[in-house]
């Protein structure tokens, strides 16, 4: 009978010991270190844009890839503003590898920008401000629409440009009740310098500008698709 039981023990051993091998060369266990809460940076790039202190254009490249996470840039593919007037591109001419765009003025108004840049889109948005300065639907599939877009299940990295439409993003979310500890401005391209950098931007020999716009992965809102709301 001991001879029994210790056969069972030995087997079970065996059993858990395969299975720990086999978990940690087979099935590695992912650890994801925790993330710093947000934290707005001093200076203009704060107080203006809301850019946070530890992930930003310098340090994002250590946040990328996680699980827990969605990152959304919120530039339009082509933006009827002049952002060349600030030292920008109106253009997506790259993106952080990873990123997924999500045109902040197809979702809200777009106010406040700099002089220089001119008028923006002025089109359809998802979402408009009534007379208390509180955002509501434009279309009832609207609240669905950001719901899939920006989990709220998940940590959002938000970027652009320069840092305003991901600034204002935020503060979207945030309004529509979003955890704001679980939403980082990482700032914006232009500024970026990091080695996950798609380049979209090529010029021929006679000057002229291209952009592969196929290679981003683009969320259109087809606005004709959806219905008004009430």
């Amino acid at each position: 009978m001991k001879k029994v039981i210790w056969g069972i023990v030995i087997t079970m051993l065996v059993i858990a010991t395969g299975a720990f091998v086999l978990g940690k060369y087979v099935f590695p266990i992912e650890f994801t270190p925790n993330l710093p809460k947000p934290e707005v940076t001093e200076g203009q790039r704060g107080e203006q844009f809301g850019i946070d202190k530890n992930i930003n254009e310098s340090t994002i490249d250590n946040y990328l890839g996680r699980k827990d996470s969605v990152y959304r840039d919120m530039r339009m593919l082509v933006d009827p503003g002049n952002y060349e007037a600030i030292g920008g591109d109106s253009y997506i001419s790259g993106i952080v590898n990873g990123f997924e765009v999500v045109p902040l003025p197809y979702l809200i108004p777009v106010t406040g920008l700099p002089e220089a840049v001119g008028e923006t889109y002025t089109g359809e948005t998802l979402f408009k401000k009534n007379e208390e300065g509180k955002y509501v639907a434009n279309y009832k599939e609207s609240l669905s629409i950001i719901e899939g877009l920006f989990p709220k299940d998940k940590n959002i990295f938000l970027m652009c440009g320069g840092g305003g439409y991901a600034g204002m993003a935020k503060n979207f979310l945030v309004s529509l009740g979003w955890d704001e500890n679980k939403i980082y401005n990482v700032g914006g391209y232009w500024y970026y310098e990091g080695k996950n950098n798609v380049s979209l931007k090529h010029t021929d020999e006679n000057g002229l500008d291209t952009y592969d716009f196929w290679r981003i992965a683009y969320h259109d809102i087809n606005f004709a698709n959806l219905s008004k709301a009430e």
